[in-house]
């Protein structure tokens, strides 16, 4: 990192990806070209997030070829004109990471995964979840991203 003074450890950058309300996932296209997407991630412990999406699609396609993937987020950002400086800035709060991702195929973790997700973006419906769950999770795919190595944070405030 170009400003050490900006860096922050990782408790401090996974509460970023829990405010965040979209974690972009970036992996790479069976062509070797990029591919990266926002998406609603929700995270079990220090190392362990899930996702939720269809049973076919390019996201599928991309991790079967290579699972490592590598998450941004911001959870904080706010441009600022600084007068006295007569300069333009930005106050930020980011985080990244690399993992590695796999398609979960145990329902007991599936469950949970979609109800960790449920209860991040939804808390208020959670009374409806186990009827979902029994029309939905056979046709509900789960993927659990591992990290890999300690997740980064970086600051501007």
């Amino acid at each position: 990192m170009r400003k050490a003074s900006r860096q922050k450890g990782s408790e401090w950058a996974l509460e970023v990806f829990d405010k965040a309300p979209y974690v972009t996932v970036s992996m790479t296209r069976t062509d070797g070209t990029p591919y990266g997407l926002p998406l609603s991630l929700v995270r079990k412990d220090q190392r362990i997030f899930y996702f939720h999406c269809a049973g076919e699609g390019e996201k599928l396609d991309c991790l079967k070829v290579n699972p490592v993937v590598s998450l941004s987020a911001v959870s904080k950002c706010t441009p600022k004109f600084e007068e006295e400086k007569n300069n333009y800035t930005e106050y930020y709060h980011s985080a990244i990471a690399v993992g590695k991702a796999e398609i979960v195929d145990n329902d007991c973790e599936k469950i949970e995964a979609l109800r960790l997700i449920c209860q991040r973006f939804l808390p208020q419906y959670m009374d409806r979840f186990d009827e979902a769950i029994t029309r939905s999770l056979g046709i509900t795919t789960v993927v659990r991203i591992t990290l890999t190595e300690p997740p980064v944070g970086k600051s501007k405030q």
